[in-house]
This record gives structure tokens, C-alpha cells and sequence, in this order.
């Protein structure tokens, strides 16, 4: 039971880099985020940014074998932190692979485009990467115009 006074909530998910996943992961983050009543721009904007790091981790973490992927949601009031952390290759320059239109995976239709959207459709990004040990993408966003929330649904 919630305390009074009490705003926040977490959430965990682990699931494998299969694509479809990417849907279910975009849509916890709609309705997780759903009780701070934000904007529907808001929403759109915060499921992009969302959408983009788990493609990433789907598409490049586990190039030849199949993989983990971790979700983290924590809301605290109005502001959002999710984290994304797959176990695969890892990003040899992690601010390379920041600059938009860049991609390492030519032969596919990719824009490289990943990052940018995350930086436009969140307040702050940190995105930390080992090669060889994975990657964590770590976004930030503070939404909603209703009141503050200190009730269960």
C-alpha cells in the first residue's frame, strides 16, 4: 500500500532483442506514464525516445546470438528516468555513434538517427558502453500538466 505523501513507482522488464518486443516495451512506457496525465505530445514524444533506445539495443547489441534486454521505468512526481541495458557488443565511440545520420549497419535501412530522436524527445540522455560488455541508454524526461499524483489506480 502507498504511503501518503508517496509519488513514485518502478518497474523492471527483461526481455530478448525480438522486435515485436519493441511494441510491448513502447506501450508499458505510454500507460506507465499515464497517471501524471501528461499531454498527448508528451506521451508520442516520450514513446519515441523509448522506441529508439530499444531498437538500438535490438538491432545492434546481439549481432550474431540472441540476447537480453532490461527495461527500468522509475517515475518520481513528474519526472521519468527509463533505462535501457542490453549485454551485447557494446559501442567502441559512443560520441560517434551520437552524431546523427551515423550507422554502422550499412547494409540495412537504417538513418542513424537513433540517438538524435532520444536527445530531441527527452530532457537529458547518458548513454555509457563497454565493447565486448554492453550498453546503457539512460533518459530523462519530467511530463504532465495534471496535478500531482499520490493515488493508486
Amino acid at each position: 500500500m502507498r504511503q501518503a505523501g508517496e509519488t513514485g513507482n518502478s518497474l523492471k522488464m527483461v526481455f530478448r532483442n525480438h522486435p515485436e518486443n519493441e511494441r510491448i516495451v513502447r506501450t508499458t512506457a505510454a500507460v506507465f506514464v499515464s497517471i501524471l496525465d501528461p499531454t498527448l505530445e508528451e506521451i508520442s514524444d516520450f514513446k519515441t525516445a523509448v522506441s529508439e533506445a530499444v531498437t538500438n539495443a535490438i538491432i545492434h547489441a546481439y549481432p550474431e546470438t540472441g540476447g537480453d534486454i532490461e527495461a527500468y521505468f522509475k517515475r518520481e512526481n513528474k519526472k521519468i528516468t527509463v533505462i535501457i541495458t542490453d549485454y551485447g557488443v557494446g559501442i567502441k565511440d559512443v560520441k560517434k555513434s551520437m552524431q546523427p545520420l551515423y550507422t554502422t549497419l550499412h547494409t540495412q535501412e537504417r538513418s542513424g538517427m537513433g540517438f538524435t530522436f532520444m536527445e530531441a524527445f527527452s530532457d537529458e540522455i547518458t548513454v555509457k558502453s563497454e565493447p565486448g560488455k554492453g550498453t546503457t541508454v539512460k533518459l530523462i524526461k519530467t511530463m504532465g500538466k495534471g496535478e500531482e499524483c499520490g493515488e493508486d489506480l
